[in-house]
């Protein structure tokens, strides 16, 4: 079996409607798939009514929260109960602060001189959850850098940067509980991208292994050998279970569907897990 358990449509920075993913997901040999939008549920349906014969769906979101203080880290949620009130109530809260900061986020660009606009960015989120990728997609659009990554610097977006805006986010910690409490599986995306600012310490891990966290992460593109080697014995200690995934968001990045995946072992290990929601095979 080949399983990808982190992916993106245009429900969130995608590039490809939901629909259209899982159609590519079998087409690149996928035999399973999570949609992880960010803090949203909104590509679930569309992606199930769209399931080609031979993939199974897996569904999903990925949470954007903090730990030690304000390092931002995410957190994966698999089959989990999307009416589940106080899980759903922190996505909406996450999702409508997601629309603030964008705005204030382009109006700092066009401040240091991009010619880029707030209509703009919608137009490009095409109803999606708006994030900074839309934002640096203007900014290429304008010209202003080559390309997605070249916006992600301390001039433009990167954490920290000239054009960065703070946004609301749960604690780490907050973000396990409520995943677990509405029957789904908590899984700490991309734990050592360390390419992508600070990264928490083990002890943190650790921590959030005894509130509830299922697993790790450990093969993603943003992961050196050494790190995934780190990775994969940290969860030996933690008994935690690990993953492989492609975080494919379309043509925003270069990464292809599939080009790293996860054991059968762990899929069957989180789908035992999940009381919230069950795989869809058509």
């Amino acid at each position: 079996m080949r399983i990808d358990l982190h992916t993106h449509s245009t429900a969130s920075d995608g590039t490809d409607t939901p629909a259209e993913l899982v159609v590519k997901a079998r087409a690149a040999g996928l035999d399973v798939v999570a949609l992880t939008d960010h803090d949203t549920t909104a590509g679930w349906t569309a992606a199930a009514e769209a399931l080609p014969h031979g993939l199974t769906l897996v569904r999903g979101a990925e949470i954007s929260c903090v730990a030690e203080g304000g390092i931002s880290l995410h957190m994966l949620g698999y089959l989990f109960d999307p009416t589940e009130p106080e899980f759903a109530q922190a996505r909406d809260l996450l999702r409508t602060d997601r629309v603030r900061r964008a705005e204030a986020m382009v109006e700092r660009c066009r401040e240091l001189g991009a010619p880029i606009t707030w209509a703009r960015v919608r137009e490009i989120a095409g109803g999606g959850a708006v994030g900074r990728p839309h934002v640096a997609t203007a900014l290429v659009e304008a010209g202003v850098v080559a390309d997605v990554s070249g916006a992600f610097t301390a001039q433009w977006l990167a954490n920290g940067g000239r054009a960065f805006v703070e946004k609301y986010e749960i604690q780490a910690i907050d973000a396990v509980r409520l995943i677990g409490g509405a029957g789904g599986v908590a899984v700490f995306a991309h734990p050592g991208a360390v390419k992508r600012g600070r990264t928490v310490s083990d002890a943190t891990i650790a921590e959030l292994a005894e509130a509830g966290l299922a697993g790790i992460e450990v093969d993603h593109m943003d992961h050196d050998d050494a790190m995934r080697a780190h990775l994969r014995a940290l969860a030996g200690d933690l008994r935690l279970i690990t993953t492989g995934s492609s975080d494919y968001h379309g043509t925003r990045k270069t990464i292809d569907l599939g080009e790293n995946t996860t054991d059968p072992e762990s899929y069957g290990a989180i789908a035992e897990l999940a009381t919230g929601a069950r795989p869809i095979t058509p």
